[in-house]
């Protein structure tokens, strides 16, 4: 039966079911967490070719192997964010958001990849965002560098296997800390080290050995890059600038699939997220023992004469350990693992570990196991294993198909934000939350997929943008510093869109917009 309510009972009754919901058990956010949302340069800025950018390697990717990344969806024009970043700008300002996460284009600043060539357009596309940022009382997070290489530089060295390209980037690090400086408090330098290398070099690998030799090589030479431009940093600029500077891991949680077996957590943490954090953010630095024992062990059972893994030398050991003010912590995933036994002396993968999914979790559209408790077990492990550095929390969100009535996203983001209150309270020293991602955005080979707070109608040449239902319900959560319980049931209604809301505003109160989430449960 379907049961219909005036806009007059709607209103009438908001209030007290606001009442009820806000005298459940919410949780106090601190006045030091920062809340925000991230975007990267290639995933929504388009103008790939606008005055002397060059090519970087995503623009060659997706344009030579259309079919492969996303179906045809490419960054051309994206969210076309470089002609609309003050409408941009607004809407992050109305969603009440602390702070935005962006990523500079390095061959929009460098078309070269090299400072004999400063774009004087790139370098005043970034001045005009960050001034438009702090003018409406956005702090600005800027990441040096997400995913997207300069292809003719990429050409050159080889890319990230090779140790030149390390001072290329510390050149460009150098020429956006004295171009952006004045106005940056918080830098990272590299998005996901470990992923990235991952996912470039992955199809270029035929073997799995020949793989991991590569991607090893990769981070190796990213890590010698971070700690290049933290020090640039820390030598020529702090001083006068005041700012921050860390990194990204990635880290996922892992649980072990038998019972007592924590050994396998700990190898999976550290071949994940220790292959990063330990070389910077432990006393001894370096990579993690149990990664160099059992890459080594691997390595001579396939008769090579030395480890796969490269080593550090002592000089460069001391250079990258403590070069970081921060961890920035991407998290999606959580993992089972199980130990994998040798065959023919040697294990599949490296760790020895096999990593699979509970048949019981739920997943997002994009594949993602949703454990929330896995945040918190993260930041505790960081916490244990590193002297509990300031974490920011960078991404972490999901993809969910409803266009304007996200319901999913919202029970997604309260249980997660939850897990990582509670690990503030553990003691876990988090100062911001960032939520992945403002818009639906080119999610790389995935194409253009509905990640954000805010839809894009990408069939539209003016990319209109519309804020979801939980860009209200953020909003309010930031007014109130209170995460606001959510009925949990709204997210199992429907994932269908609402084309009836598609023209809400940020005029319309919050509380008409929980209290029709309600009615429809009945409704329909």
């Amino acid at each position: 039966m379907r049961t219909f309510f005036t806009a007059f009972q709607v209103l009438c009754i908001s209030r007290d079911f606001l009442g009820i919901i806000a005298s459940g058990n919410f949780i106090e956010i601190p006045k030091g967490l920062s809340i925000g949302a991230a975007t990267s340069a290639y995933q929504i800025e388009g103008a790939w070719n606008v005055s002397d950018k060059s090519e970087s390697t995503w623009d060659r990717r997706i344009h030579t192997n259309a079919s492969y990344y996303g179906g045809g969806d490419t960054g051309d024009v994206a969210v076309d964010s470089y002609h609309r970043y003050k409408e941009d700008v607004q809407i992050i300002k109305n969603m009440g958001l602390n702070h935005y996460r962006f990523s500079i284009s390095w061959s929009r600043v460098l078309p070269t990849g090299s400072p004999d060539k400063i774009s004087k357009d790139g370098i005043q596309y970034y001045k005009n965002l960050i001034d438009e940022l702090l003018a409406n009382g956005i702090t600005p997070f800027v990441t040096i560098f997400h995913f997207d290489d300069v292809q003719s530089l990429f050409e050159k060295t080889g890319g990230w296997t090779d140790e030149s390209i390390v001072e290329y980037f510390a050149d460009y690090a150098r020429v956006l800390f004295k171009e952006l400086g004045p106005r940056v408090k918080f830098w990272t330098t590299i998005n996901e080290l470990n992923i990235y290398c991952e996912e470039t070099f992955y199809i270029k690998a035929t073997e799995l050995n020949t793989a991991y030799t590569i991607r090893y090589k990769c981070v190796h030479n990213l890590l010698k890059a971070h700690a290049r431009a933290y020090h640039i940093y820390n030598n020529e600029f702090r001083s006068s600038q005041g700012g921050q500077v860390g990194l990204i891991v990635h880290g996922s949680h892992h649980i072990p699939k038998i019972a007592n077996d924590s050994e396998s957590s700990k190898i999976a943490f550290n071949f994940e997220t220790g292959w990063i954090m330990h070389p910077i953010f432990s006393k001894s630095g370096d990579y993690p023992e149990v990664m160099k024992k059992r890459i080594a062990e691997n390595s001579r059972a396939e008769g090579l004469t030395q480890s796969r893994l490269p080593q550090f030398s002592p000089v460069w050991i001391e250079y990258i350990k403590g070069s970081a003010d921060y961890l920035g912590l991407n998290h999606y995933l959580t993992h089972m693992v199980e130990p994998l036994p040798k065959i023919g002396g040697r294990w599949f993968d490296d760790s020895g570990l096999n990593k699979s999914y509970n048949s019981h979790w739920k997943f997002t559209m994009s594949g993602f196991s949703i454990v929330p408790e896995g945040i918190g077990a993260v930041l505790r492990k960081i916490r244990d294993e590193y002297n509990n550095p300031p974490v920011y929390i960078l991404e972490n969100g999901m993809a969910e198909k409803a266009e304007y009535n996200d319901f999913k996203r919202i029970s997604y983001l309260y249980s997660f934000m939850r897990e990582m209150l509670l690990a503030i309270r553990d003691g876990c020293d988090v100062r911001a939350y960032t939520i992945w991602s403002l818009f639906d955005n080119l999610e790389w080979y995935s194409g253009f997929t509905p990640f954000g707070l805010v839809h894009v109608d990408f069939n539209d040449p003016n990319r209109k943008r519309t804020p979801k239902l939980s860009s209200y319900w953020l909003n309010d959560v930031i007014k109130s510093r209170k995460l606001i319980p959510f009925n949990s049931t709204s997210s199992s209604i429907t994932n269908e869109d609402n084309s009836n809301s598609s023209h809400r505003k940020y005029s319309v109160q919050f509380e008409i917009l929980v209290v029709s989430m309600v009615l429809m449960m009945y409704a329909f």
